[in-house]
């Protein structure tokens, strides 16, 4: 439909421009000055006529003036009718040359048979691009069932490998071997090894598995289709199960290839489990990709990578050996994988002298490369506002802060005693992290609102842990209930802004009982049923296997572990009033403290 409208407006732009045409020739006669019949016999007979060109119905005059004129006369009459009718003087015709001039075949042609032929013209131009519009339609219907898969291009000049992807070593050592057997099979053959048919990338969200998977095009001389899972259904039955035969048809003529499959949750969702409701179409589409994979035919030469960040749902029949042979997760980023991306990223960004990507990497515990990529690209936006020619540590600083909590947010202007009780919120949380030995020390405190915080706290950790002891939880509880329980004793009530603590403090303190038991009361076993394999980047739904009673003994605990942790935190900011009174104070008139300013009033942090 969209290509009709377009031909129907060419065709009338055509239609326009001729009729424009037309008109300007038609009018070439406007400058010659029409005169009657009258004027005509007066001025042969006062002997000013020259010439006489006679053109059909109309008499072209030429005076000996130079002058020229037009009369028209009656269709059927003749000019030496004409001559007679008026009486003419025949010896004062003798100097005036007169001619008779017939049509030619172009003014023939324009004059009669044109009239008649461009409207055919015209109709046969539109129903031509109609019926290639048709056409159009009618291709693209028979390539429904074709395959979407995008090959790039080997002059890509964008190209990247392995050593554009930072980090994740384990995953590139193994997909090194597939790109290895993609070049040397015949070194794997002798030795009766066969390399894997597929290999399945498990990871959150942003920790790089579309990257890595270009970086096996780039890396391996082979030809490398990509496609998304989604691009399999549609919402009609078959097409999903006919564009994957396309694919490996496609895959098998230029073997030795790859096949990169991104998002195959999208469409390997397990059947009859309910997850991906009765939609027979994916069924077909993951039938076809299971038979394909390890049907008859075993496909040689053809290795399938695939990426979901959500192996729970995947069908089991499409994780069993001989299909997706390998399970390759990426993890997010440590200290020193942080610092390798940061290097990669900022490769072409100017960066002042004095910047410390270690420093950027320190702070960014938990950030996935996406996270670190988005982070630098905020920087050098910020850097450009701000008319800077080089990016410098404040720029980084302040884009960490935006990518985890949100944008500044000036125009949300606090009250004074707003102000005030956010001050004292946030000095409440620093000081408890700081003289609690286990807690993760104070980078920065700032009572500027940024997202949907009227201020914040950041407390990082030194090194990565993989490991955490039941003292680092408590400690950690009462660094979140610290700000509750100052407004509480500061100016007796709370406020909202304790809201989000709160919450983590309850799912951290449940998490201490049900998940790592750490209860001494309920001993050591956990509660509630959860999947084997969770969502990647999202928590697993429970299900009870305890009784009521047990229920409320979990209750009874979960206010046991954070009555002592706010305990604790309390006996802190009593012991250490004035140092959080220095805080505040300087809060107020500040706005923002960094780590080093915060440790000379309050003392370095002991370790």
């Amino acid at each position: 439909m969209k290509n009709l409208f377009k031909n129907f407006f060419i065709f009338l732009g055509v239609f326009l421009l001729i009729a424009l045409l037309f008109s300007a020739f038609g009018n070439s006669n406007k400058s010659v000055e029409k005169v009657g019949l009258e004027t005509l016999i007066n001025q042969i007979n006062k002997q000013e006529v020259s010439a006489i060109a006679i053109h059909d119905s109309e008499l072209k005059i030429t005076l000996k003036q130079g002058k020229e004129e037009i009369i028209k006369k009656e269709a059927g009459e003749t000019f030496s009718q004409l001559i007679k009718n008026f009486n003419i003087d025949q010896t004062k015709l003798a100097d005036i040359k007169i001619e008779v001039k017939e049509k030619e075949g172009a003014d023939y042609w324009t004059a009669v048979i044109l009239p008649f032929l461009l409207p055919f013209l015209l109709i046969g131009v539109l129903i031509y691009f109609m019926m290639r519009s048709v056409q159009g339609a009618n291709n693209r219907m028979m390539s429904f069932g074709q395959s979407q898969a995008k090959e790039p291009s080997k002059e890509n000049k964008d190209k990247i490998t392995f050593k554009d992807v930072a980090g994740v070593k384990e995953a590139k050592e193994e997909l090194k071997e597939v790109v290895e057997f993609l070049k040397q099979p015949q070194k794997f053959v002798e030795m009766g090894a066969r390399i894997p048919r597929g290999v399945l990338l498990l990871g959150n969200p942003g920790t790089g598995k579309t990257l890595l998977a270009r970086a096996v095009a780039g890396e391996a001389d082979v030809p490398f289709f990509n496609i998304s899972g989604s691009e399999f259904v549609e919402m009609f039955v078959g097409v999903g199960a006919s564009r994957v035969r396309d694919l490996f048809r496609r895959a098998k003529k230029s073997s030795p290839c790859i096949v990169f499959i991104d998002e195959i949750d999208a469409v390997g969702r397990r059947r009859g489990a309910g997850l991906g409701g009765s939609h027979d179409e994916r069924e077909q589409t993951l039938n076809q990709i299971l038979v394909e994979m390890d049907g008859f035919e075993p496909n040689i030469n053809v290795i399938i990578i695939a990426a979901t960040n959500r192996p729970d749902v995947l069908d089991p029949a499409l994780l069993r050996p001989g299909r997706f042979d390998r399970r390759v997760i990426l993890d997010e980023p440590d200290l020193a994988d942080r610092k390798a991306i940061l290097q990669i990223h900022a490769k072409k960004k100017p960066l002042a002298k004095n910047v410390s990507l270690s420093r950027v990497a320190e702070r960014t515990p938990g950030f996935s490369g996406a996270d670190l990529a988005n982070l630098l690209n905020e920087a050098a936006i910020l850097a450009t506002r701000r008319n800077k020619k080089i990016i410098e540590m404040n720029e980084l600083f302040e884009s960490i802060e935006k990518v985890m909590l949100g944008p500044e947010r000036k125009s949300k202007i606090l009250s004074d005693k707003e102000k005030k009780i956010t001050a004292y919120h946030e000095a409440g949380h620093a000081i408890v992290a700081h003289f609690s030995l286990n807690a993760n020390p104070v980078q920065k405190i700032s009572i500027i609102s940024r997202g949907q915080a009227a201020g914040f706290t950041i407390t990082l950790p030194t090194e990565d842990k993989h490991m955490h002891t039941k003292t680092e939880f408590t400690e950690e509880l009462s660094v979140l209930l610290a700000g509750h329980i100052i407004e509480h004793d500061i100016f007796g009530e709370v406020t909202t802004g304790s809201t989000s603590d709160l919450r983590r403090a309850t799912n951290l303190a449940r998490k201490l009982i049900t998940d790592f038991g750490m209860s001494e009361t309920l001993g050591l076993r956990t509660f509630g049923e959860k999947e084997e394999m969770i969502f990647l980047g999202s928590d697993a739904r429970e299900q009870r296997n305890y009784s009521e009673k047990i229920a409320e003994q979990i209750d009874a605990e979960i206010s046991s572990f954070i009555d002592k942790a706010a305990h604790q935190a309390r006996g802190i900011i009593k012991a250490k009033k004035e140092e959080l009174e220095k805080v505040v104070a300087i809060l107020l008139e500040k706005e923002t403290l960094e780590k080093e300013e915060f440790e000379e009033i309050v003392g370095a942090r002991q370790s």
